[in-house]
């Protein structure tokens, strides 16, 4: 099985490097030296990692055969490849890769459908589900234990615990319990999500 590792950003410096927007839980594997990388455009590849270091926050790889900034800088926006066995699970349990997650079903911990894994988003701070709702709309569930507090792979399942306003669902039912327990006018407004903005595995 083919998963994205990484995608080629910035030239750094003029002897080669390129910055990488990390798309893996794993990057001291995907992407060590010696990795071989297919590559997305094909024709930029296969790429073969000669060095790797960390500069500021940000991963910077160098490739074999690309040794200035000119070609670094013609890497740039590649998709990188890997190789990875569909049976392979990682070491820590806690962990999964994309592949396991995508097309799960997330449910409340009422059995309350939600919708259905579409995307992994890594960020630096945290990695986001992309969840596809029945009516088409997508909503971000931020993947930390205190939210989705468990995944059933064998069910293909993720039970999510949300706090109001994460889902459109939850303010409404807020809302409505708020309504029934006040008397008099109340009004109501539903929190919107707040997203984190900025990249980890497969």
């Amino acid at each position: 099985m083919q998963l994205v590792v990484a995608r080629v950003g910035r030239a750094h410096g003029i002897k080669g490097e390129v910055t990488v927007e990390v798309r893996t839980d794993e990057p001291e594997l995907r992407l060590a030296p010696g990795a071989v990388l297919a590559t997305d455009p094909a024709s930029a590849g296969p790429l073969t990692i000669e060095t790797g270091r960390v500069h500021s926050g940000r991963l910077l790889l160098r490739f074999e055969g690309v040794r200035d900034r000119n070609g670094a800088e013609a890497l740039r926006n590649t998709l990188l490849i890997a190789e990875v066995d569909p049976d392979a699970k990682p070491e820590d349990p806690d962990e999964y890769y994309d592949h396991q997650l995508m097309d799960l079903d997330v449910v409340l911990e009422d059995g309350t459908e939600v919708g259905r894994i579409t995307e992994i988003s890594h960020l630096p701070s945290q990695d986001l589900f992309v969840v596809e709702r029945a009516d088409g709309t997508e909503v971000l569930i931020p993947f930390v234990e205190e939210i989705v507090v468990d995944i059933d792979l064998e069910k293909q399942r993720a039970v999510i615990d949300p706090p109001p306003g994460l889902i459109d669902d939850r303010a409404e039912i807020a809302s409505s319990r708020d309504a029934e327990n006040s008397s008099g006018d109340i009004e109501n407004s539903s929190g919107d999500a707040e997203n984190t903005s900025a990249g980890d595995e497969a």
